[in-house]
């Protein structure tokens, strides 16, 4: 069974020494991973842009990136057969061993294969609803489920779209969307359900951890109808998974305009207010941020008082991707890239020092004056 492992990022980490800049690699859940990650959301359904992706995926696996992200759900399918494309060569070429690279996917969305359904209905009940694996009621909206046999079909199909024996995170994608249709404790009950589920896929072996990768639930105030409370997913992890659970990690979006996650304290452990951060790292959950660059909105136009603290990098998304990744508390920054001309933008970084904790303050300082 091929995953990341300690001794296989340790390698990773090991070849990049003089060419990566101290912290580019952070020690978390025992791997080391690189403080920036390739993500695969956005881009059109064709094949031009699937050659893109697993072009941008190979290219910043070569320059320093050991965690690549996405859902069953990007791209009708293709962002993760995109990604299977790109580590099989990744292999065959040597770049990189299995165990050198996290592998991240999420499921809870309605998957389509490779293009929208004429009719979406005459898909569902062919795919999900014939079969066994769902009902047509077990979609919230329409889209969204994570019953226990609607999962167990999502992380087959994710493995088979990669290529992988075995997947190293695997996060419940947006769980708030429950939220929207069914009271707070059925929805914990669902969100327990799923998170047995998960158990029981770690012991067989298909996902190593698992999560919640959210857009709102943890930006949110504690009194808003999507809002999630870090420390009692927790708690349900550890109802069904024992001290030893894999609920590990969380994704959720952060960046200059998104600062939630930094400053909102939405979050009570022991009876204390904190922040998701602070939460996160109270807890033991590692923290991955989604958005690092809002799509290139928080990428143009940077003023002065915003880019020296954070070193008067070259161009503003690497000094939207140089604020997060330099955020304490967050281990590494999501950013999508489909185009090896934005790998090699980007990845740039690789050989910066995250800002130091002063500078970083010194941001804050500037804008607040």
């Amino acid at each position: 069974m091929a995953y990341a492992t300690l001794e296989g990022t340790a390698r990773y980490k090991e070849r990049f020494r003089g060419r990566a800049a101290e912290n580019h690699f952070r020690l978390e859940e025992n791997l080391w991973l690189s403080s920036i990650g390739i993500g695969t959301y956005l881009g059109d359904w064709d094949d031009e842009t699937d050659e893109r992706y697993s072009e941008a995926v190979f290219h910043a696996v070569e320059l320093g990136v050991n965690v690549i992200d996405t859902a069953i759900n990007y791209r009708f399918q293709r962002s993760e057969r995109s990604i299977g494309v790109a580590l099989r060569r990744i292999a065959e070429q040597g770049v990189a061993a299995r165990d050198e690279l996290l592998i991240c996917t999420k499921g809870g969305y309605l998957p389509f294969d490779s293009e929208r359904p004429r009719d979406v209905r005459a898909y569902v009940e062919e795919n999900f609803v014939r079969p066994g694996i769902a009902e047509f009621s077990d979609f919230i909206g329409g889209s969204h489920s994570m019953t226990p046999r609607y999962l167990q079909s999502q992380i087959d199909w994710s493995l088979r779209n990669m290529g992988l024996d075995c997947v190293d995170v695997y996060y419940v994608h947006n769980p708030e969307a429950q939220l929207g249709e069914v009271s707070r404790e059925e929805f914990e009950r669902r969100l327990r359900a799923a998170f047995e589920l998960l158990e029981q896929k770690r012991a067989e072996g298909k996902i190593r951890m698992y999560g919640a990768a959210t857009w709102n639930g943890f930006r949110v105030g504690m009194d808003e109808k999507g809002y999630h409370s870090l420390p009692r997913m927790v708690e349900l992890a550890r109802e069904v998974g024992g001290d030893d659970h894999g609920f590990r990690f969380i994704q959720l979006p952060f960046n200059l305009a998104m600062p939630e996650a930094l400053i909102a304290r939405n979050q009570v452990v022991n009876g204390e207010r904190l922040t998701l951060l602070e939460a996160a790292s109270a807890l033991g959950v590692t923290v991955a941020a989604s958005a690092s660059i809002l799509q290139g909105r928080v990428a143009r136009n940077l003023p002065e008082e915003v880019r020296q603290p954070l070193g008067s990098l070259a161009t503003d998304a690497q000094t939207a991707i140089q604020f997060v990744r330099s955020t304490p508390g967050i281990t590494l920054a999501l950013v999508g890239m489909s185009r090896r001309a934005h790998v090699e933008e980007n990845l740039q970084l690789v050989r910066v020092p995250p800002a130091l904790p002063e500078d970083y303050q010194q941001l804050f300082e500037q804008v607040g004056e």
